[in-house]
């Protein structure tokens, strides 16, 4: 599989259970994995990912407040600097939740999150 597929891949797994932030959660979380698989993921490959996975129906972009209800954003949203009030947030589609388990063969970890062979 193709480096820029498989962050797109690990970038749907994330937000396919929660509403995640790129700077908080999802950059961490792939940038630890690709570490294990022997690579480097930047912010821009997570931001590039998110714009695809938007365009593609997979995922949406929200701006969240803890006083206020989940905001649905037209598009993908301009993230050019790290966050630091941590407002805007991704979650998968219902289709896009569907996907990672419809086929399982782009994990690249076994059970203990070890790359496989």
């Amino acid at each position: 599989m193709e480096r820029n597929e498989l962050i797109r891949w690990m970038v749907l797994n994330e937000i396919c259970d929660d509403y995640e932030n790129v700077d908080q959660i999802i950059l961490p979380c792939v940038a630890t994995d690709c570490a294990k698989l022997g690579f480097v993921v930047e912010r821009s490959h997570i931001v590039n990912a998110l714009g695809e996975l938007i365009e593609g129906g997979l995922a949406k972009a929200y701006l969240l407040s803890g006083t206020k209800p989940a905001e649905e954003l037209r598009g993908m949203p301009l993230l050019d600097v790290i966050e630091e009030d941590f407002k805007t947030y991704f979650y998968a589609t219902p289709r896009g939740k569907e996907l990672p388990l419809s086929d399982e063969s782009w994990w690249p970890f076994d059970d203990e999150r070890n790359p496989r062979p």
